[in-house]
């Protein structure tokens, strides 16, 4: 699909999120005050603009019948694999496949990452799970003990935050691994947990 202007993005991401949390679509009117805008014309014109960029469809003539296309409930996209040992090659940034967890509450920016390797074993996350994360756009944000993908000199892995002064900590939930002590200006915090998904049917 064609991509979004970030005013486009703001409402689709929105929309998504309104779905799926009440199973039916908003009004004009939600989305213009969700939109902090007084006039429904832009709201109908970032709509025309979702329509024609297939991200949603509707039915002429009637209200709140927007859907969401069936490519845009494909689900979290998974990004690549994450190392919980020693760091990988960063995941790249074009999806490969997508989860389908209709059943949890997860936000339109959330993706996913399968994990390779068991230094974070003691946290319930094994090698070949999926863990779940959302986008941290200021670490300083961050609580210390927050399980985070982290990005260090282009390679990344899945480890508990710590932050003390200038100096990041990186720690595994495996004594058999040793902890990664960097300066905090070379690590850059992709993505903190939200869940952790497993296939028990494997």
């Amino acid at each position: 699909m064609d991509s979004l202007t970030e005013a486009q993005q703001e409402l689709y991401d929105w929309l998504v999120e309104y779905i799926r949390e009440n199973q039916y679509p908003p009004s004009i009117r939600q989305m213009m005050e969700a939109m902090g805008l007084k006039s429904p014309a832009p709201v109908q014109s970032r709509l025309e603009h979702l329509r024609s960029k297939g991200y949603i469809q509707w039915t002429e003539g009637k209200a709140r019948t927007i859907q969401l296309t069936q490519n845009a409930m494909r689900g979290v996209p998974i990004k690549g694999v994450i190392a919980a040992g020693s760091l990988v090659d960063v995941f790249p940034d074009a999806e490969v496949e997508y989860l389908d967890l209709a059943g949890l509450s997860l936000k339109p920016n959330y993706f996913a990452l399968q994990v390779r390797g068991d230094s974070m074993i003691d946290a319930m996350i094994d090698d070949g799970d999926i863990v779940i994360l959302k986008p941290v756009p200021d670490s300083k944000t961050l609580k210390n003990g927050t399980i985070v993908a982290a990005r260090v000199e282009n390679q990344t892995t899945l480890k508990y935050f710590h932050c003390k002064g200038s100096k990041v900590t990186l720690e595994p939930a495996n004594k058999a691994y040793q902890p990664i002590e960097v300066p905090a200006s070379q690590v850059e915090i992709q993505g903190a947990l939200v869940h952790v998904w497993r296939d028990y049917s494997a």
